[in-house]
């Protein structure tokens, strides 16, 4: 009989890292499960491509000129209400046909900081799209967005200049 219990105790050399390992599964699901709708906006933020942008951190300009007061409001707020539409790959050496898109004319230029790293966003805005390009650190992501406001050059200054 003892034999038999021996034989059967040398399992426990497995069986601990199994039940150890399903204790700490359990507990990360029961607490991602688990979060509080503020955790959860935040860890989505940090993903977001089209994020928003604050007013009093942003700068805006069009063709050189700043944009102050309402128009600026008015720009930022037709930004982050716009839908995002899809994702531009950009592949190496690409990088400035999507700087610089021909017949694109003059963009939109907005400089804000998400947290401690300083964005750059170029809006080009076309009829059927607005094509923004973001620039922070060395990266650089295009996406597309829908707009009427900003498609229609709602904004006084950028229909007098466009």
């Amino acid at each position: 009989m003892k034999e038999i219990i021996y034989k059967c105790s040398g399992d426990d050399e497995l069986t601990l890292p199994v039940l150890i390992l399903t204790i700490i599964l359990s507990l990360l699901k029961i607490l991602v499960s688990c979060l509080p709708t503020d955790a959860v906006n935040w860890i989505i933020s940090k993903f977001k491509i089209h994020s928003e942008i604050s007013g009093g951190n942003a700068i805006v300009s069009f063709d050189g000129k700043r944009l102050e007061g309402e128009e600026k409001i008015q720009v930022i707020n037709h930004f982050n209400n716009a839908r995002f539409l899809k994702k531009n790959h950009i592949f190496p050496g690409n990088e400035q046909l999507f700087l610089h898109p021909e017949d694109s004319g003059t963009p939109l230029v907005i400089d804000t900081k998400k947290g401690k790293i300083d964005v750059k966003l170029f809006v080009y805005i076309y009829n059927d799209r607005v094509d923004v390009v973001k620039q922070y650190k060395k990266k650089l992501i295009s996406y597309s967005l829908f707009s009427d406001s900003l498609q229609e050059r709602s904004v006084p200054l950028i229909s007098n200049l466009a």
